[in-house]
């Protein structure tokens, strides 16, 4: 069959590497660069250059295997990293990391806090009663921020870990992660193991950078770079794609683009295509490469490799900064961080460079949407895949790939997880 491919990070990639042996296939990219939010750059500090990852950090040994699978296949060089957490909170004078004894007690006054141990407790009570919790919250089809509510969790525990964890997590602003349907959220924290001290799993990240994958994939394929795909229209036989280049007609069209994007694209889209593809919305994220160490802890004692800091507005993207350093094993002193929606009041100094990646949003609309995928897989000799479909990680995506392929005769050099 001819196949195309339109979008090029771990769902496409993958869903036209996994097919091409069998079948002719074209990946079709707008970007000038392969993988999506896997983007690797080369940096130079202290005379040194070293490649780095701004978008694609990391994965886990417990609950990303079939990407293991992959880069185990793909002969891929990783190391484990570190996975720790800090929170600051300038209105409330407030700082801390998860790490230690030490870091939870860093900020002498916390001691003292009263607000501050009541948060401590909350977590305790929430964390060991995850799973009662999700067997109260699912059938009730509730939302965190209901959950919260009703179990009468402080506004100190919401706004000092809950919250920055999620929106950390997922790169949603704190009112997006309250309207998260609360049985998502215990599910995915139980299964990755969040909510326990003991049985974390352990997280890697790639030596050479995510680009060492996307090279390895990309290499047998035939790949349209910086062709943007102006519209998909069925056509009897055919499905007609034209690009900026060129119309060309196919057998078959996988999209492996944000939903939004895709139903742009799909002229022809019936009603249901619209209505579940159009259940999806984006959170649009700024991501900053810089050296300022403002945007880390004042105490370098808390420096973590998550580092949450509280713009002071619900309807605010999450600011976070991801220190390099600490996730990646680079040859520079100075610290390098990757910030997520810095306020544009308080913006890094000399910035390296600056990124747009955008996120699903999972309210209950989308979850539900998302059993509804099948319905519409294969229609018209047309399918979809992406993060979007689960969680919005790259394991989700790699999935999606892994769960359309059979459709064409195809399967993994491995034995899949789905």
């Amino acid at each position: 069959m001819k196949i195309a491919v339109i979008g090029s990070g771990i769902s496409g990639l993958s869903a036209a590497w996994l097919l091409h042996d069998k079948h002719q296939v074209t990946l079709f990219e707008a970007a000038d660069y392969l993988g999506g939010h896997t983007h690797t750059v080369d940096v130079t500090l202290e005379g040194k250059t070293h490649p780095v990852d701004t978008g694609f950090l990391v994965y886990n040994d417990l609950t990303y295997p079939n990407l293991i699978k992959l880069f185990d296949h793909l002969g891929i060089e990783t190391h484990a990293t570190e996975m720790s957490f800090s929170v600051s909170v300038p209105e409330a004078n407030l700082e801390w990391a998860g790490s230690s004894l030490g870091t939870l007690f860093a900020q002498r006054r916390n001691l003292v806090r009263l607000n501050y141990w009541r948060m401590l407790q909350e977590i305790v009570h929430f964390n060991s009663r995850a799973q009662s919790l999700l067997a109260w919250s699912e059938p009730r089809r509730v939302s965190l921020g209901l959950l919260l509510d009703e179990h009468g969790y402080s506004e100190w525990f919401r706004s000092w870990y809950l919250l920055p964890m999620a929106a950390a997590i997922w790169s949603s602003t704190p009112a997006e992660i309250l309207g998260f349907p609360a049985a998502t959220f215990l599910r995915f924290c139980i299964n990755h193991r969040l909510l326990q001290i003991e049985g974390r799993p352990q997280w890697r990240t790639l030596i050479r950078g995510g680009r060492c994958y996307v090279e390895k994939l990309a290499k047998p394929l035939d790949i349209r770079l910086g062709t943007p795909v102006k519209s998909v229209v069925r056509r009897g036989a055919w499905v007609e794609v034209e690009s900026a280049l060129e119309h060309s007609l196919y057998d078959a069209v996988i999209f492996a683009t944000h939903a939004p994007d895709t139903l742009r694209m799909l002229k022809d889209a019936d009603a249901e295509e619209r209505l579940l593809l159009g259940a999806f919305t984006y959170q649009p994220n700024r991501a900053v490469l810089h050296t300022d160490r403002r945007f880390l802890p004042t105490r370098e004692s808390l420096w973590s490799a998550w580092n949450y800091r509280s713009l002071g507005e619900m309807d605010q993207s999450a600011c976070v900064s991801y220190l390099l350093n600490r996730l990646q094993r680079l040859p520079f002193e100075t610290p390098l961080m990757i910030t997520l929606n810095p306020d544009r009041r308080y913006m890094p100094e000399n910035p390296i460079a600056t990124y747009r990646y955008d996120h699903p949003v999972f309210n209950q609309s989308a979850i539900d949407a998302q059993a509804r995928l099948s319905e519409i897989q294969g229609r018209n000799r047309v399918w979809f895949c992406g993060a979007w479909c689960g969680y919005g990680f790259h394991e989700d995506g790699l999935k999606s790939a892994l769960r359309i392929i059979g459709d064409f005769d195809a399967e993994a050099p491995w034995k899949a997880v789905l």
